[in-house]
């Protein structure tokens, strides 16, 4: 494989799943951790993703709440994101998750309708700060300065308190028979948390990331109640989800 190629199936990787790892990146290439490390390192340079320690995460992935021009698959979210904001009614208590998907949900609350939403989302956080139908509460913790969000002990405590409505939550990896998945066992504990905290939990996902897994295990499928994905509900790609006591939307 040439190395602009390697280069290109890299920008592909983190845009889709937003993070990823050196490792994973070296296996799927089939070349060494080091060979990865210096291609990262000059996208970098070259300002196309952004370098962390033993990984790297999207552009789009770093931005506030600002609409960044590198946000992966920009119309399949947004497509997403209204879908999502046609279930809400006045009055619900709802959690929004971090990643691009969820900050675009939480651009498209209608201004109207009354809310309190809880997120531990800094991006989703000041979203939703200027809408003055939104009752706001940030769940706190300690900030990763990767992903923007809370996370550790005293973020599970605090959503251990809580009762939602409906979760809108994202995810790194989903398959019909091995859930939802992560590469981040810190990541799997806090969406662990806000599934228990929810009477409903409502899963936002772009199609790419369908039938895919990784090492650590979010839930089974069966304990989302939808998934929204930009896909029609019939369409063919959905019919490994079909039978999953799941609502597709």
């Amino acid at each position: 494989m040439l190395k602009e190629e390697r280069k290109q199936l890299i920008l592909n990787e983190v845009d889709l799943h937003n993070r990823v790892l050196l490792t994973d990146l070296s296996e799927k290439l089939e070349v060494s951790v080091d060979t990865v490390r210096r291609d990262v390192k000059e996208l970098d340079a070259s300002s196309k993703l952004r370098k962390v320690h033993g990984g790297a995460i999207s552009l789009g992935y770093t931005h506030t709440s600002t609409r960044s021009s590198n946000v992966y698959a920009l119309n399949e979210k947004i497509s997403i994101a209204e879908k999502a904001v046609g279930i809400l009614r006045n009055g619900d208590v709802i959690f929004i998750d971090g990643g691009t998907t969820c900050l675009e949900m939480a651009r498209m609350i209608p201004p109207k309708i009354k809310l309190s939403c809880f997120t531990f989302s800094l991006p989703v956080a000041l979203q939703l700060a200027g809408m003055p139908n939104v009752d706001l509460i940030f769940i706190g913790g300690r900030i990763s300065r990767e992903s923007m969000i809370s996370h550790g002990a005293y973020t599970i405590q605090r959503l251990a308190e809580v009762r939602f409505d409906y979760s809108f939550i994202g995810t790194g990896y989903v398959d019909s028979l091995h859930g939802l998945t992560e590469f981040d066992w810190d990541v799997v504990q806090l969406k662990k948390a806000v599934i228990r905290a929810s009477k409903k939990t409502i899963l936002l996902c772009i199609s790419e990331k369908l039938n895919s897994q990784h090492r650590f295990k979010t839930c089974d499928i069966h304990a989302i109640n939808s998934m929204i994905t930009e896909l029609p509900p019939e369409s063919a790609l959905l019919n490994p989800f079909r039978n999953q006591d799941l609502r597709l939307l």
